[in-house]
């Protein structure tokens, strides 16, 4: 699920795409849902969960046509259960039911009761194969044979996105999700990336390179979080070497270029508006932006002034999703 602190770009991409990248805690044009997993992870208190569910299944929508191209290429042959853990809007557990044969099962499962009603309606407005889609709760932290009993069996191929990274020990959460898969399942982990772009290098307020500073900023807010998180672990490598050491097999990584037009007035203008916001306080509350680049953003993300993004015609929405494949052996 996505991380509710933010709602733009959401990557993990230092270590050359194979770590974590803070820039990706900046969820919402993604159904990834990082904070959300009923993991416990950071930014999950005081949500309004009843508008953030809203909006991840909106999300959901706006990421359909790469989720259903990941569910192509990820489901094994001959796969009878597929799981979403960590669904967020549902978007992939709903590729993956139509993207897949008429015998799989696939299961939606979250943490929180508010998020997994509104994949649901989602799932039940696409109707068609979406509808089967199996949705309850379960969280990370649950164990894999929490996770089985709850969706039914031991799934052929299990998605995690944008949640491990909130986990105290990462590789210790990656060990119980491989030992969940079924023999011969798959295991992908939506962990990491290119950083989003949005903004021209020059948008004519402040200083250039305003987008990359934000970034920079985040960077440090990520360590700070992972530092904070209650007997954290290190994991001084990347997701491949994770997979590795969780005792799984073909270990690969499939990049997904994805892009939106982000026009006046439209939904993917909204996204990004309340995701720069998001991560503008956010980072700006601690000290770790300027105070020259707070000034050009308050102006930037004021409707009233004169410099306001949500008129601009020259913003995108440009990133690369990685997600991490490894196999159980049969």
């Amino acid at each position: 699920m996505n991380d509710v602190n933010e709602a733009g770009g959401t990557h993990h991409g230092t270590q050359a795409g194979h770590g974590h990248d803070p820039g990706r805690h900046a969820h919402g044009t993604g159904t990834q849902h990082g904070g959300h997993g009923g993991h416990g992870g950071h930014g999950t208190r005081d949500v309004d969960w009843a508008t953030e569910a809203e909006r991840l299944a909106e999300a959901a929508d706006r990421d359909a046509e790469w989720l259903a191209r990941a569910a192509r290429e990820l489901l094994p042959a001959g796969a009878r259960l597929a799981v979403d853990l960590g669904c967020g809007g549902g978007g992939m557990a709903v590729a993956l039911a139509q993207q897949g044969p008429a015998g799989l099962s696939v299961a939606g499962l979250d943490g929180e009761p508010a998020v997994l009603a509104a994949a649901r309606r989602r799932a039940e407005r696409i109707g068609g194969a979406a509808a089967r889609v199996r949705f309850a709760v379960a969280r990370l932290e649950d164990g894999g044979e929490a996770l089985r009993a709850v969706a039914g069996g031991a799934p052929d191929l299990l998605w995690v996105a944008g949640a491990v990274h909130h986990v105290p020990d990462q590789q210790r959460a990656v060990d119980g999700l491989a030992a969940a898969l079924a023999p011969g399942g798959v295991l992908a982990l939506a962990e990491g990336g290119l950083r989003v772009r949005h903004l021209p290098w020059d948008v004519g307020v402040g200083a250039p390179g305003l987008e990359d500073r934000l970034d920079a900023a985040q960077m440090r807010w990520f360590g700070r979080m992972r530092a904070s998180l209650p007997g954290v672990a290190a994991m001084p490598y990347g997701w491949p070497e994770a997979l590795r050491r969780a005792g799984l097999g073909e270990v690969a990584t499939r990049t997904f270029l994805v892009e939106h037009e982000v026009r006046p007035g439209g939904p993917a203008m909204a996204s990004l508006l309340a995701s720069l916001g998001h991560r503008v306080a956010r980072t700006a509350e601690e000290g770790l932006l300027s105070e020259e680049d707070r000034e050009a953003f308050r102006r930037l993300l004021d409707e009233g002034d004169p410099a306001w993004l949500g008129r601009r015609t020259d913003l995108g929405h440009v990133e690369a999703r990685s997600v991490y494949t490894g196999r159980r052996p049969a």
